[in-house]
């Protein structure tokens, strides 16, 4: 069985490995070849150091994550997808129940089913939008042909939703969740850029297309599926 590659987060070459293990808690981090520089200085950080710097989009923190951290190329793959599939439609319908029950207070009469039924709906035609758009789009703007690598780090690369936990807690306005959004949509940009190494206003302007979609769909999904089922005032 070959032994698997791991990438150099200063120019993304593959490197053979990324450091060399004498014994445990003493190792010496490897060099690339081809631009000469530690391979992979996250090996010895610390998780938050690591958090910190893809919160502020470092590439050499998304090379880490998506080449150095997650193996693209093991027999699991598959399986982590679908469990990632789940976590992102998931913490989308948090993000439209939040939205809901903003704007919405004073409708109160709807049931708690078909208020989820509505949420889901919502959310379902938004993402499918939203997966349609980003590769009809990156087909055209970009040089791609690992399409399941692809889906895989924009799936990683929003793991910034995870903060809309925080909005009931610290009661933060409404505006907060679309400052998460635009944050999620500059970190798929940057988990773009190092996957398909084109340039950034290419990667930038794919994930803006496939977002602008996503949010106008959601927009439109939402009256028109209470049309259907009679609740509008």
């Amino acid at each position: 069985m070959a032994r698997e590659k791991k990438t150099c987060v200063e120019c993304g070459h593959k490197v053979k490995s990324l450091f060399i293990q004498y014994s445990p808690g003493n190792f010496r981090l490897m060099k690339c070849e081809n631009c000469e520089e530690v391979a992979d200085e996250y090996v010895e950080c610390e998780l938050l150091i690591i958090f910190i710097d893809l919160i502020l989009h470092k590439t050499k923190a998304y090379r880490h994550l998506l080449y150095n951290v997650v193996n693209q190329e093991s027999a699991n793959v598959q399986h982590v997808l679908w469990k990632l599939v789940l976590a992102y439609l998931l913490l989308d319908t948090y993000r439209s129940l939040l939205l809901r029950r903003t704007n919405d207070e004073s409708n109160v009469s709807m049931s708690f089913v078909l208020e989820s039924l509505e949420v889901l709906v919502n959310v379902l035609s938004a993402n499918f939008a939203f997966v349609l758009s980003f590769a009809l789009a990156a087909k055209m703007m970009l040089v791609m042909s690992r399409g399941k690598e692809i889906l895989l780090g924009v799936l990683i690369s929003s793991y910034i939703k995870i903060f809309l936990f925080a909005m009931p807690v610290w009661e933060f306005p409404v505006s907060v969740i679309f400052i998460v959004d635009m944050l999620v949509l500059t970190s798929n940009a940057v988990a773009l850029k190092v996957m398909t190494e084109s340039a950034t206003s290419r990667c930038l302007a794919v994930c803006f297309i496939a977002h602008s979609i996503r949010f106008l769909v959601d927009q439109i999904s939402g009256p028109m599926s209470l049309k259907h089922l009679g609740y509008v005032m």
